[in-house]
């Protein structure tokens, strides 16, 4: 009996279901179906293609054209007042240009705006995201890489009434403040209940730049750096929204870590208008320790030999003999030093403990051919020579000339990798023939070049040029990183791509469109659209 199932068509003939074997292909329906299928093909690429160049035109950002610009500024104006909205063309270029930082934008902002709260800012931004406006924050004004420049001009937005220490938590070893809080006074104000906020970039800095840029400074090998410190922030997004990213525990495992993702975007992805620190408890014991040695190779070989011993010294900076000559002639300190490769040791801790590790470092340097371990005198000259440390590169720039300018960058590398960095570093700069120096952050694989040299002669500035990035390069190639502390911003976009490769770039791509489709948050720093 046959069971297999039939089917009826609409001729009324039955016939049988199709589960027999299916008739082979005859080379004519091969070629025409490969052809259909190449057509079919073809199409759609051509189809994609072109929505890829769509999609990267509307991936470029357009901005507000000059009458819209006059527009926005006078309903910021009305919005805030008068005062609060400046056009001064001196305004302008101290907010646009920076004589400390080696690349500078063409452009100038084209309003400073100074809000006074949160909520002022808030209603900046919606403003320039209405009008599609560039808003570039701006703290202490300090920054290296032109972190704070105005490439396709728009409304920079200076924090200078928003200074204030908005709450402080003894009890709790914590402190909310504004943006254009200075970490010194910070430090001032706390010394009498026996805190304070360890980390210590260059004096004229402000913690909003200092979150901005997610900085360090000579305290980072033993209190680690900016993104350490931060409890939360509170900050505006590009369309005027205001969001808070974590609560005040030290603790905390709810959700994505969007405090970390604003520590160090340079305002990118929004702007940061309070800012809740942890703080330390002041040292029972201080001592500041100055040992010279014959080589920056030794140097280097002994802050790597420290390091390594477990040895928990409170900083360790190494200067060259320049960067002591710049010291000495800085006058900032009481007595004349040696000026040679030196490492500078702060000990902190208790009065035990200070005594038990400065013994154990002369005993590492004595190693490595010391030649001399000075104690700063008392503590004034203590206080002064670690000023003088901290004011390196402004006495440095102190010293130009009319016509010189400095360029002043920095990399980290591992710290097995250090030694030899810093020796073919420095032998590179001494072959420049110009006033140049190697200084930095030794005890975390932080070191900084600066190079003074004539603007105006294109020879030394292709020379300086190509000597830094050299330096930036092999830092790459031992897997170090093009910048520690200074941050990326219009300076080290190319650097940053190789460090990282494209698809890693591409990622913080997506999450800069995602939270500012229009590219108007300090556009042109970091990654470009």
């Amino acid at each position: 009996m046959n069971l297999r199932p039939t089917s009826r068509l609409s001729s009324g003939r039955t016939v049988e279901s199709q589960n027999h074997s299916p008739r082979p292909w005859t080379t004519r329906q091969v070629v025409l179906l490969t052809a259909l299928a190449g057509s079919v093909a073809c199409a759609l690429s051509l189809l994609a293609t072109s929505f890829e160049i769509n999609s990267s035109r509307q991936s470029e950002p357009t901005y507000a054209k000059p009458r819209e610009m006059i527009l926005a500024i006078d309903e910021l104006r009305a919005c805030l007042s008068d005062d609060a909205i400046s056009t001064d063309d001196d305004d302008l270029r101290s907010h646009g240009y920076s004589a400390w930082s080696t690349i500078n934008a063409e452009r100038l902002p084209v309003a400073i705006a100074y809000p006074k709260t949160t909520e002022e800012v808030s209603q900046i931004a919606k403003i320039c995201h209405n009008y599609r406006i560039p808003m570039v924050p701006y703290s202490g004004g300090s920054s290296l890489e032109a972190n704070f420049s105005a490439p396709f001009g728009g409304i920079t937005i200076d924090f200078a009434f928003m200074d204030k220490i908005v709450a402080f938590h003894k009890d709790d070893m914590d402190v909310v403040v504004q943006p254009s809080v200075s970490w010194m006074d910070l430090n001032e104000q706390l010394k009498d209940d026996g805190l304070f906020f360890p980390v210590d970039p260059g004096p004229t800095a402000k913690i909003g730049g200092m979150v901005g840029t997610s900085c360090s400074g000579t305290n980072a090998v033993r209190y680690g750096t900016m993104k350490d410190w931060v409890i939360n922030v509170t900050a505006v997004l590009a369309d005027g929204t205001i969001i808070k990213t974590k609560r005040r525990p030290r603790k905390s495992s709810a959700g994505y870590n969007l405090t970390s993702l604003f520590v160090g975007s340079e305002g990118t992805l929004g702007i940061v208008t309070e800012i809740t620190l942890k703080l330390a408890v002041l040292p029972q014991e201080t001592s500041v320790a100055v040992v010279t040695f014959p080589t920056m190779r030794d140097a280097a070989a002994t802050a790597f030999q420290v390091m390594r011993a477990g040895i928990p010294i409170a900083a360790m900076e190494i200067m060259d003999e320049v960067q002591m000559n710049v010291v000495n002639r800085s006058g900032t300190t009481t007595r004349k030093w040696k000026e040679v490769p030196t490492l500078f040791f702060k000990f902190a801790g208790t009065k035990a403990g200070v005594h038990e590790n400065i013994g154990l470092v002369k005993r590492i340097a004595g190693s490595h051919n010391s030649e001399e371990f000075k104690f700063a005198a008392d503590e004034k000259e203590r206080n002064d020579l670690w000023s003088a440390r901290k004011q390196a590169l402004w006495s440095m720039l102190a010293l130009r000339e009319k016509d010189s300018e400095v360029w002043s960058t920095d990399v980290a590398v591992p710290l097995s990798r250090l030694p030899e960095l810093i020796e073919i570093s420095k032998k590179e700069l001494d072959e420049l023939g110009l006033f140049a120096s190697i200084l930095g952050h030794i005890g975390d694989g932080n070191f900084h070049e600066s190079i003074m040299y004539d603007k105006n002669d294109t020879k030394q500035r292709e020379a300086v040029r190509k000597c830094v990035h050299a330096m930036v390069e092999r830092a790459l190639e031992m897997e170090g990183t093009c910048t520690g502390e200074h941050g990326i911003g219009l300076g080290k976009k190319e650097a940053l791509f190789a460090e990282l490769g494209p698809e890693t770039i591409n990622v913080m791509r997506s999450l800069k469109r995602a939270m500012d489709p229009h590219w108007l948050m300090n556009p042109g720093k970091i990654i470009d659209p």
